[in-house]
């Protein structure tokens, strides 16, 4: 009687083998075959398929559906699809709420329960499908973490809406609770906008944060070239869900890992990216948490050294005109990496999860006759990139500033405090907010929040009642990739961990100076220390649960707001 035990294991089964073969685990094959798989499969190397499905938003919607054509391309690839979900936070829905304080501290769950399942699974490899902000980074963090092989596929942007006769996104919306509190807008109106800017399945459609993380990962190396582009309603993203799995079963069979991808050359691809195309603020804390998973050492400084030698060339919302569908349209991200290859400001040679490097993948792009979304680098539309980090003596661990989207590189202006998001938003509401104003919103950082509030709720409305061109906006939270205007964030030290932005009081100068990268109040350094020393302490907003530990483990944002063990 031959031994059904007796067949040799597929060398690619370099994890899973341990799981599955062998007398001793016919426990785990036994129960591995009550969801009907069968020895053939279980002779496979498994795969991981990590989505982030959830009906909170049109973000990820669409993921279930693509899983299906990632199972058929590893499949047909020769390895046995394993699919499981994790969690999610929408940061559009939750905005301006106390559900927003979960929005970051979901990225760390996210990479945790994804680790912990190819851990605990013993999987060769991994395909993460990723929409919403907080998705994408955590799913990198995971992969880097595990350096197991894998990639990262994003689930595609939403097609604008149309609002009378012109393209709209949930920017716009935002912006028109401000119009309506100045009554430049009707209730009947909002009412339209909000049934029209979401069309359906996708992450928001500027270069907010969900298209600048979906542009880093292919300048990372770690999404294929060009796969990211496709929206999510585009027929074609079935094709390139299928494409990723069968590129997936490639990077088993050939143990091509992470970290041989997501090098330091790969890094500095992703912050020119970020500054080339006027992206997220949010970039900075991601790709610092990426980097540590890496043990790559990096510093917000160098986002600062990078993004001052690196041209916009990308007229993308909210500071630009286009969304991503139509960089899709014009020739896709790789026309970026184009243009920023002739001026020698990003690694050719960095690689490709597809089995190509940088330069390769910008050679193969077939732009659109007429495009105007991405220009010649010879005529960029700004001359440095869209972010700079700032220092000085409200900021001494640095702060980040959006440049792309208006034209102010300095402001002096007494200084408006709250305490909270919600604080100031009644103040823009009640239209208490004066032109020539330092908005200062505290004690909602990565600890004092917890979780680092993004303040889109805000900033659209001061944009619209007609002020974001007048005040400026600093706050030791975080800033949504929709924001324009002068606006401050990422201040370190917090608030809530003593620092000087603690100490301000309303008039109090206030002076953001671009050009020197700085960001002060008119204070002397004995005053400043004399005001945090007499603040009474704070007891944290939450005393147990997951937020309670986030804000006692949590890192500075200028370190990326990780979790410290």
């Amino acid at each position: 009687m031959s031994n059904p035990y007796s067949h040799p294991a597929d060398p690619a089964k370099r994890r899973s083998a341990a799981l599955t073969e062998g007398v001793d685990r016919a426990p785990a094959r036994a129960m591995l075959k009550g969801i009907g798989l069968d020895d053939e499969a279980l002779a496979r190397p498994l795969v991981g398929i990590a989505t982030t499905w959830i009906e909170t938003m049109p973000c990820n919607w669409n993921q279930r559906e693509l899983a299906r054509h990632v199972r058929r391309g590893i499949l047909d690839a020769g390895g046995t699809p394993i699919e499981f979900n994790t969690i999610a936070v929408s940061d559009g829905v939750s905005m301006g709420t106390e559900g927003m304080r979960a929005s970051l501290v979901s990225r760390e769950t996210i990479a945790d329960s994804i680790e912990l399942v190819v851990r605990g699974h013993l999987l060769d490899g991994l395909v993460c499908l990723v929409g919403c902000d907080k998705t994408i980074p955590a799913a990198v963090m995971a992969l880097a973490r595990l350096d197991v092989p894998g990639l990262v596929l994003y689930n595609g942007s939403i097609a604008p809406g149309r609002f009378r006769d012109r393209d709209v996104t949930i920017q716009d919306v935002f912006e028109a609770v401000g119009a309506a509190a100045a009554g430049r807008m009707s209730p009947e109106e909002v009412h339209e906008l909000e049934s029209a800017a979401c069309p359906g399945a996708g992450a928001c459609g500027g270069q907010f944060t969900a298209n600048t993380m979906a542009t880093v990962l292919e300048f990372l190396g770690i999404s294929p070239a060009g796969l990211n582009d496709v929206p999510a309603t585009d027929p074609a993203k079935r094709d390139a869900a299928y494409e990723a799995g069968r590129i997936a079963m490639r990077l088993v069979r050939e143990d091509v890992r992470p970290s041989q991808v997501m090098t330091r050359a790969a890094l500095e691809n992703a912050i020119a990216a970020v500054a080339a195309t006027g992206g997220s603020t949010n970039g900075v804390l991601h790709l610092l948490a990426i980097a540590r998973e890496l043990g790559i050492p990096l510093t917000i400084d160098e986002f600062d050294a990078i993004a001052a030698r690196t041209p916009v060339v990308a007229d993308l919302k909210p500071g630009g005109r286009f969304v991503a569908t139509d960089l899709h349209a014009a020739g896709g991200v790789a026309l970026v990496a184009r243009e920023l290859l002739k001026a020698g400001l990003v690694h050719g040679d960095a690689p490709n999860v597809d089995g190509r490097t940088l330069a390769e993948a910008a050679a193969a792009v077939e732009e659109t006759p007429g495009q105007e979304v991405v220009v010649p680098i010879e005529r960029p539309l700004k001359p440095t990139g869209g972010l700079a980090i700032l220092r000085g003596n409200l900021a001494p661990e640095g702060c980040v500033v959006k440049l792309a989207g208006h034209e102010r590189l300095f402001h002096r202006g007494p200084a408006r405090v709250f305490d909270s998001e919600e604080e100031c938003f009644a103040a823009v509401k009640a239209r208490a907010i004066q032109p020539g104003d330092v908005v200062v919103i505290r004690y909602e950082g990565p600890a004092g929040g917890p979780g680092m509030r993004e303040m889109l709720h805000v900033t659209a409305a001061l944009v619209g009642e007609g002020l974001g061109e007048e005040v400026a906006l600093v706050t030791d939270g975080r800033f949504s990739g929709a924001t324009h205007g002068l606006m401050v964030g990422h201040v370190a030290p917090e608030a809530a961990r003593g620092g000087p932005i603690a100490a301000l009081r309303d008039g109090d100068v206030v002076e953001l100076d671009v050009e020197g990268r700085e960001l002060r109040v008119l204070l002397g350094d004995e005053e400043i220390a004399a005001r945090l020393a007499a603040l009474d302490s704070r007891p944290p907003r939450y005393a147990t649960g997951v937020l309670a530990r986030y804000a006692a483990l949590v890192s500075s944002a200028s370190e990326g707001a990780v979790l410290t063990c």
